[in-house]
């Protein structure tokens, strides 16, 4: 689903609506579209530390 936001174990919190367009990620891009090598843009997780919430 579009709408499932992704929590970073930091506190981040990956909005699909929002997207991160900072570092190349265009709102409206659902989480399975983000690209592996995103990270998080407070701590620098990778996507496999982000839970559904």
């Amino acid at each position: 689903m579009a709408d499932e936001k992704w929590e970073c174990p930091c506190g981040y919190v990956y909005d699909p609506e929002e997207g991160d367009p900072e570092n190349g990620v265009e709102p409206g891009t659902p989480w399975e579209k983000v690209p592996g090598t995103w990270v998080c843009p407070l701590c620098g997780a990778e996507k496999e530390y982000f839970e559904k919430v």
